[in-house]
């Protein structure tokens, strides 16, 4: 498989392919770094990329979003399995026709060939809309006169079935994201380990900042809790909109808490905690639910065999999956008109589009054209930087929003199976934060005592 990369004074992508049984690459095409009969080695790519990463991860405000790709790899890492799909609702029991050929309609438009049932909840939640308006304005009796009339005409009797539709389609979608997590909670024991140790080293490398510097803020696409568990794990305070300990409600106010701490011996002067990140979840979570006005979290736990119970014991006695706050439109722009998306968005919005800005993608397809247009406008400003990095681009979109953008000296990738490997990403290219200030340290030893060349400098590029 090809690789692509493009660090910061390559002007397009340079295509890596596989050379001899050793791992190492041959560059294809024009190249400023490398000859097209060298023998580009795992090593050699690091020498290139960690440094650039390392003085990107320290710019004064830094960014992660975080894509399906990160699930993906995360279970197929612990489960030795390829991840199921999302699933297709088969039987629908109104309006199939018209549906299906709407999905159909919209999933070519985003550049897929066919929908999912992300697709098909999205469908059904905007005929709903529609129904209730012709309901409205043409009240008609519950029970349908006879044929030859055809049925869905009847306004009230396809708008109730619709919404029974719309609550299985979401139980549905519910259980395959909690059956995700399931398959890795139950996985071997010394897989899951290892899997959850390097998603705590992928999480740590972005998140150990010095105490300078912004808060790194984490934003994800998906539904699971996979990044909640990684942070627990290891032992990075998340700070989202909610508020409260029993079952935290989403609050709209954007204060700036934080975490800080009394050094010994020094009063009145706190610093920040080392180990804390700012965490938002662009399309909601498993674990939201609206109710009484509010949006809650409730406690569910990570790899729950069902929703159901917990959405029982938070009503009154049934589950109402509507209530579940998972709305997955990823081509028409709910998330950016209706609550609480309009908050989630404008946080994304806030805290790319600033400057001296960095954004790291990982998993993220460049399928959700309401993203994609915060990260547009993020490269108008010079000082902004987008660093990609994905296993595969199998619709073309990363490489036609590069390309698209017009703003290619801001953009850096790293695309293809062997960059976008979640284990080869952390331990050859993505920074240690911990031993690369010792380093600095280190060398700036060794440089005072003239064991090193005065025109020596560290590989971080930034102020330590």
């Amino acid at each position: 498989m090809s690789q692509y990369i493009k660090l910061g004074d390559d002007q397009f992508p340079i295509q890596l392919d596989p050379h001899g049984d050793n791992g190492a690459f041959k560059v294809i095409g024009d190249c400023v770094w490398a000859k097209a009969e060298d023998e580009i080695t795992p090593d050699f790519l690091r020498s290139r990329i960690e440094p650039w990463l390392t003085a990107l991860f320290q710019s004064e405000h830094l960014n992660l979003l975080v894509g399906a790709g990160l699930s993906s790899a995360v279970q197929e890492s612990a489960t030795g399995q390829k991840p199921q799909g999302m699933g297709w609702i088969q039987d629908l029991k109104v309006c199939k026709l018209e549906i299906d050929a709407y999905v159909e309609k919209t999933a070519k438009a985003a550049g897929r060939d066919k929908g999912n049932i992300e697709d098909q909840i999205r469908s059904i939640n905007e005929l709903i809309k529609g129904l209730e308006i012709l309901v409205a304005l043409n009240p008609l009796p519950i029970v349908p006169p006879p044929p030859p009339n055809p049925p869905y005409r009847y306004f009230p009797t396809e708008l109730n079935l619709l919404k029974e539709e719309l609550s299985r389609c979401l139980r549905q979608f519910a259980e395959s994201v909690s059956n995700g997590e399931k398959s890795i909670r139950d996985a071997r024991p010394d897989k899951k380990i290892e899997t959850f140790n390097y998603l705590v080293n992928f999480l740590m490398s972005f998140s150990s900042r010095t105490a300078t510097r912004d808060r790194l803020h984490i934003f994800t696409t998906n539904y699971d809790r996979i990044i909640e568990t990684g942070a627990e794990l290891a032992g990075l305070r998340l700070i989202d909109r909610f508020v409260g300990s029993i079952a935290p409600i989403f609050r709209s106010s954007r204060l700036e808490v934080d975490y800080h701490y009394n050094p010994p011996g020094i009063r009145g002067e706190p610093r920040y905690l080392e180990g804390v990140a700012r965490f938002t979840k662009l399309h909601g979570s498993l674990d939201w639910f609206a109710t009484e006005g509010v949006i809650r979290r409730f406690g569910l736990p990570f790899g729950a065999t069902s929703v159901e119970p917990f959405l029982q014991a938070e009503s009154t006695g049934t589950a109402n999956y509507q209530q579940l706050m998972i709305y997955p439109n990823s081509v028409k722009d709910r998330e950016t008109s209706e609550y609480p998306y309009v908050e989630l968005f404008r946080d994304l919005a806030s805290a790319t589009c600033r400057p001296n800005s960095t954004l790291i993608t990982y998993g993220y397809s460049f399928g959700d054209e309401h993203i994609n247009r915060v990260l547009k406008d993020m490269l108008t400003i010079p000082s902004t930087h987008i660093v990609i990095i994905a296993y595969g681009d199998p619709l073309g979109r990363i490489l036609s929003f590069i390309k698209e953008s017009g703003r290619r000296a801001q953009i850096s990738l790293l695309l293809g199976n062997h960059f976008g490997e979640l284990k080869i990403l952390v331990d050859y290219y993505l920074p240690k934060a911990a031993i690369d200030r010792s380093s600095i340290r280190m060398a700036e030893l060794l440089k005072s005592r003239g064991l090193y060349p005065a025109t020596f400098k560290s590989k971080s590029g930034g102020e330590e």
